[in-house]
């Protein structure tokens, strides 16, 4: 089982490296999921002096007051044998601390880094690893003493700034609370016990640690609250001896401090009984022994908290997008692949896969008939002017059955303001909604620009041969007049008409509200054919050739780029590049604990 535990410590390395960890990370976190050990007493409860026992090397500030001002993130790696003891602190890479005392100016000057030389305190966490052959395997939080009153100095927020910090440590299911309370004070008063019932009440994830035990009144001991009748918890609980103010003062090495505390617990009738359970010794080994079991066990939440990660990961990546290519090669190919999507979605909103192409045939279904409905030809049909048109159509010589070129001006004159109409129908545009809904184009924005911009020419030029086409059809309309509706007019003679009435019967009100009757008729027969050949027109002429050729000239002027210039159009918002950098960094960690957490469940 040692092997999961180290696995453990390394992702929990490689998570502080990344900054995995803790309050500062928008999601759950792998580090979140891992069960470690949160240290919590008052201050001068003997807190520091029991992690210190534990590793075995003096390496923690010590003083009055909050000495404490920042969570300290204490990982322990045993190393082989006649190994040398060394620290690393990952804000300090590739500087290893061999001398422990510059290990504790590191912690103070780091402290002090954050919230200054005075006594606030901080809630982001300073990272610690120590590698020696004299620990065993474990992660530890020494957490700011809680504290009853504020001292000069301090904010009157202090006691509920600290115990807030604390219950965000200790409130998380795979957190192991090692309470430290000593033994001279009435374990009533004892904050830790205090603060670990509030949020673990049936006593599973709390190992009680009684210090100071030396230091109590005489005639007194601690041997009900170690028997846990004064206060039974599901561990038994562990009583240690620190090393006293003078002795940290005549530099009491920890082997010597561990053989008095032996003794100690051994030669008090007292604790006698005890001894096997007492000492820092013990407690390494318990604590390290405990958080084994504790992994095992959350094993199974583990992986699906990582597998589930791993797809969120993989899923936001996505949607950033692939990282720019370094040669001219991988850009252009990049932008192509960009473009190519940005084409369908516009094709797929042509073709009523996306919304947007009804709007096309909106046009041609409701605006392009009422548009031909509403025009009105009171003008040019007015009685004024078709007397007017007919007599200088006729010229020197009055028309002998029916006035033939005045029919084809009045007619010419009409048709003319259907063009309006025409050319309106080819407005549509989707450009820019295509753009908006191509997700790689928001990563780059001078790409969007120059990919809008040649798609809107584009569609221009083929707008403009649109409205050719179309008016040209109209220009048809009015170059040849469909003779077969016309042939009817000779025929009003067998009738009953007269064609032998004079010249001057022939411009009466009558005839020329006849000829506009006339006129108006083939106009709106006109209107009705093109109102079928306009749509035909701008789709082949315009629709069809977006849906074949909208960005074929980019295609040409982007063959012809230099390097520079497709690393203008790939100019990244750096605030991206940036969060794609550290998600795949973090996606590279869950999928190597995902591995290696797998293989050690595996082989159980």
């Amino acid at each position: 089982m040692e092997n999961l535990i180290t696995l453990v410590n390394k992702i929990q390395r490689a998570c502080t490296a990344l900054g995995d960890y803790g309050e500062d990370s928008a999601l759950p976190t792998l580090w979140d999921s891992l069960p470690s050990i949160a240290v919590v007493g008052g201050q001068s409860s003997g807190k520091s002096s029991v992690l210190e026992s534990v590793v075995g090397k003096d390496f923690l500030p010590r003083g009055s007051g909050i000495v404490t001002r920042r969570p300290l993130v204490l990982q322990l790696h045993k190393i082989e044998e006649g190994s040398r003891e060394y620290a690393e602190f990952p804000h300090l890479p590739r500087k290893r601390f061999t001398d422990f005392a510059a290990v504790r100016k590191e912690i103070q000057d780091e402290t002090d880094r954050e919230t200054g030389r005075t006594k606030q305190i901080s809630t982001v966490p300073i990272h610690l690893s120590i590698f020696s052959p004299n620990v065993v395997n474990l992660t530890l939080v020494d957490l700011p003493g809680l504290t009853k009153v504020a001292v000069e100095g301090q904010p009157d927020s202090i006691v509920h700034d600290i115990e807030n910090m604390v219950r965000s440590y200790i409130e998380k299911p795979n957190s192991i609370i090692l309470a430290i309370s000593p033994a001279n004070q009435d374990l009533a008063t004892s904050d830790a016990i205090k603060i670990s019932r509030e949020v673990d009440p049936s006593g599973e994830r709390t190992i009680g640690v009684l210090t100071k035990i030396d230091l109590m009144d005489k005639g007194t001991d601690a041997v009900d609250i170690l028997e846990g009748k004064a206060y039974r918890l599901k561990f038994p609980w562990i009583g240690v001896v620190n090393r006293s103010q003078a002795d940290i003062n005549k530099n009491v090495d920890m082997i010597a401090a561990r053989r008095r505390e032996r003794e100690y617990f051994n030669s008090t009738p007292e604790y006698r009984h005890l001894a096997h359970r007492m000492g820092s010794e013990h407690l390494a080994k318990m604590l390290s022994k405990h958080l084994e079991t504790v992994i095992k066990s959350k094993i199974p939440g583990i992986q699906s908290l990582v597998s589930k990660t791993i797809a969120e990961l993989e899923t936001e990546l996505t949607r950033l997008g692939k990282p720019v290519a370094a040669d001219a090669g991988g850009k252009l190919y990049a932008i192509m692949e960009i473009c190519r999507s940005f084409d369908q979605i516009f094709k797929d909103h042509l073709d009523g896969v996306r919304p947007g192409g009804d709007k096309i045939y909106n046009v041609f279904d409701n605006q392009l008939p009422a548009a031909l409905k509403r025009l009105q030809f009171d003008k040019q049909l007015s009685m004024e002017n078709i007397r007017k048109l007919i007599t200088e159509a006729d010229g020197y010589q009055p028309h002998l059955i029916a006035p033939e070129q005045g029919y084809r001006r009045l007619i010419e004159s009409s048709l003319t303001t259907i063009r309006g109409p025409a050319e309106a129908s080819v407005d549509a545009d989707l450009v820019q909604k295509a753009v908006s809904e191509t997700l790689e184009l928001k990563q780059y924005p001078g790409l969007r620009v120059e990919v809008g911009s040649a798609a809107i020419d584009s569609l221009e030029r083929m707008r403009d041969e649109s409205k050719k086409a179309t008016l040209q059809l109209v220009d048809m309309e009015c170059g040849y007049l469909t003779v077969d509706f016309f042939r009817k007019l000779p025929q009003d003679v067998d009738k009953g008409g007269n064609p032998t009435h004079s010249i001057f019967d022939r411009y009466n009100d009558s005839y020329l509200r006849r000829i506009g009757t006339t006129i108006l008729s083939y106009v709106n027969m006109v209107c009705a054919s093109l109102r079928h050949s306009i749509p035909k027109s701008i789709v082949y002429c315009q629709v069809r050739e977006a849906k074949r050729s909208l960005l074929d000239h980019f295609f040409t002027d982007l063959g012809k780029m230099d390097t520079k210039r497709l690393s203008s159009l790939l100019n990244e918002d750096p605030a991206i590049m940036e969060r794609r950098s550290a998600l795949a960094k973090r996606l590279e960690l869950y999928r190597s604990a995902q591995a290696e957490i797998d293989a050690v469940a595996w082989s159980k």
